[in-house]
């Protein structure tokens, strides 16, 4: 396998991101509207298979950090990518709601496994110096993959089947290409670096709200991300195509949380919180005032992911802080309280739907985000060291990977890439 240089593995690691989470896990709630009336589902029973790839994703993601240690970041891509075709496979020829939800589960996992697995080959072949960059650049896959679902909406609204069979042609094409593109590589911890904090001195306190916050905003956002399109649809009459505009303008959106989350970090989390909650919520208050006006709606797509994107960054970023010594687990807490929220949230409000109506529903939802926004004071911020005037040095994504690593005297441990060229090919410590 030739040697791969940081922006390659970046932009590989965005695409495979792109098909993981944009396109098997996300691209649902687009085609919720079509696959409804086709099988003849109630809102209930969307809700309960929305909220099937979230918990598969849950389950994937506790085995998956692991499993890519075990296997290697390309053999465990490749299981990633072969669930995704499976789960894509079964969604375009589902007839009824068990093959249907089938689907989705494998697609669950499909997105549960891809990240640690991307995660482990960052770990093992980019320079620290870049792991803010390379994680920002696959982390805006998400966004990518929503976009590029779009145009099947807009050309294919009425024909689901054939939308997601292009879906699976696309997964698989990327199964190839990681397997010629991205080695079979695993992390090596230095032997120079400190053992991670022990369990009983974690801030089991700041963890635990962390989970709450990601695990609440979860519940607030399954509304949109699964019932949004069928809102439109329903309670405002507009056009199946209308909602491919909706997607492209959360993806869109997306692409800013990285620099917001980055910037919340340097100034004050909590408030930061707050405010990205807020957004949430009046996005889901606007589209149930307004479903028949699409710029209105289409504005309500901007702000939710907008605020979204930088919500699950902000989560990431804490995670990475309050577990130094635990790159495997801090990234994957949030998400996985994000998901178990969403989990939860997208089978509840389905039932509400079902008992009330849409625009019930949606108010009710963004009163609840509204009440967590206000509690944001208890959200973690910063944990200030010692040296309090350094706080501006070691805010953002790229300080909390630094701090990863420490050496016995608690300071970030020395990049052994440092001296190579910050774009040029890195070898790898070991191969499977």
């Amino acid at each position: 396998m030739r040697a791969i240089s940081s922006t390659s593995f970046a932009v590989f690691g965005a695409g495979l991101i792109a098909i993981g989470y944009g396109i098997a896990r996300f691209a649902f709630g687009l085609f919720v509207p079509p696959i409804r009336e086709e099988l003849a589902l109630s809102t209930s029973v969307i809700g309960l298979i929305g909220s099937l790839p979230l918990i598969s994703f849950v389950l994937a993601t506790l085995i998956a950090p692991a499993a890519a240690n075990r296997l290697g970041a390309r053999l465990a891509a490749i299981v990633s990518g072969l669930f995704g075709i499976l789960g894509l496979a079964l969604i375009s020829q589902a007839s009824n709601a068990l093959m249907l939800g089938s689907g989705v589960f494998a697609c669950g996992i499909c997105t549960g496994l891809m990240m640690p697995a991307l995660t482990t080959g960052m770990q093992a072949m980019v320079k620290r110096s870049l792991h803010a960059r390379v994680s920002s650049v696959m982390n805006a896959g998400t966004s990518v993959g929503i976009i590029v679902a779009v145009p099947t909406v807009l050309f294919m609204a009425d024909a689901w089947r054939l939308a997601y069979v292009s879906f699976t042609v696309l997964a698989a094409l990327g199964v190839v290409a990681t397997w010629f593109f991205l080695p079979s590589i695993s992390p090596v911890t230095p032997a120079n670096a400190a053992p991670p904090p022990p369990l009983n001195a974690l801030p089991w306190s700041r963890l635990l709200r962390l989970t709450l916050f990601a695990s609440l905003m979860g519940f607030v956002s399954s509304a949109y991300w699964i019932f949004a399109p069928d809102l439109v649809i329903t309670l405002g009459g507009l056009s199946a195509s209308t909602t491919g505009w909706l997607w492209f303008a959360v993806g869109l959106a997306g692409l800013g949380g990285a620099f917001v989350a980055d910037l919340a970090d340097r100034n004050n989390p909590p408030i930061t919180q707050a405010l990205m909650l807020m957004m949430l919520s009046a996005s889901l208050l606007l589209l149930a005032a307004s479903p028949s006006q699409p710029l209105l709606a289409i504005f309500s797509a901007l702000i939710f992911g907008l605020a979204y994107m930088s919500l699950t960054g902000l989560y990431l970023m804490t995670g990475i802080r309050l577990l130094p010594g635990r790159l495997s687990v801090g990234p994957v807490l949030p998400f996985l309280a994000v998901s178990l929220g969403q989990a939860t949230g997208s089978p509840a409000i389905g039932a509400l739907i079902n008992a009330f109506d849409y625009a019930t529903t949606f108010s009710v939802i963004a009163v609840l985000g509204i009440v967590i926004a206000l509690l944001s004071p208890l959200f973690p911020g910063h944990i200030y060291q010692e040296n309090d005037d350094e706080l501006d040095e070691q805010t953002g994504l790229q300080a909390a990977y630094d701090h990863q690593l420490r050496d016995e005297a608690g300071e970030p441990l020395e990049d052994p890439f440092q001296d190579s060229e910050e774009e040029g090919a890195i070898t790898k410590p070991s191969r499977h």
